[in-house]
């Protein structure tokens, strides 16, 4: 295993110190590699959640370029979100 020294705040040192001391970690460099393997998938699902939301997006694109679309007149977008969701709840 690679070694690599690190600077925590006083705070994290804290922190980490009492996870060791709860008996939850054998020591320090567990607790530092469970952080990092959390960061890791919190980052790797916020990239999948992009990927996600931008491939929604390129359907949406599409479908105003195709014409897919419904028009709106002022005042009528209450009624109009309140009877899709109606829709959707059937």
């Amino acid at each position: 295993m690679a070694t690599r020294n690190i600077s925590l705040t006083a705070e994290q040192d804290a922190f980490v110190a009492k996870l060791v001391a709860s008996g939850e970690y054998q020591n320090a460099s567990e607790a530092v590699r469970d952080a990092l393997r959390a960061l890791k998938m919190r980052r790797e699902e916020e990239s999948a959640r992009l990927k996600a939301l931008r491939a929604e997006l390129d359907r949406g694109i599409a479908s105003l370029d195709a014409g897919d679309y419904v028009t709106i007149k002022d005042g009528e977008l209450e009624s109009y979100l309140r009877q899709r969701g109606r829709r959707r709840a059937r």
